[in-house]
């Protein structure tokens, strides 16, 4: 079971990787406005969405094997399966603005990307606490 939280670890490292950097680029890609660089932009966003998409996939499904095979259960993991959960819908969300960036109607400023791109951080924080500490919750 050791090597299942092994490649768990690992890919949820290699998915947050590109939670945290594919909205990094948004950023940046709403700053421009020359083709070249608007292409450049798009190319980088559509291979990296595709590229760790199925590591997020991979993640789920080690993290789902650790989790029936050690039945965890408690209120933490309630709340962390929950913030996964939004992870999850933030991934594919991402997945949409490539695409809105690709067909340039990309409406918003590079000030609501940069915010955007805090938001895996801070889940990643809390869903490490969850897991380290297991809190009991009355």
């Amino acid at each position: 079971m050791l090597w299942i939280k092994a490649l768990h670890i690992i890919f949820v490292t290699s998915w947050f990787a590109g939670l945290f950097y594919l909205p990094r680029l948004f950023v940046n890609h709403a700053m421009v406005n020359d083709t070249a660089t608007v292409a450049q932009f798009k190319l980088m966003e559509r291979k990296l969405y595709r590229f760790m998409t199925p590591l997020g996939v991979l993640a789920l499904v080690f993290g789902t094997w650790l989790w029936l095979g050690y039945g965890y259960t408690g209120t933490w993991l309630h709340i962390k399966l929950a913030l996964v959960g939004g992870l999850v819908v933030y991934h594919l969300y991402c997945g949409h603005l490539v695409k809105v960036f690709a067909a340039d109607g990309n409406k918003r400023s590079h000030v609501f990307y940069r915010w955007f791109n805090e938001l895996p951080v801070l889940v990643l924080f809390v869903v490490v606490l969850l897991v380290v500490l297991k809190p009991e919750f009355a």
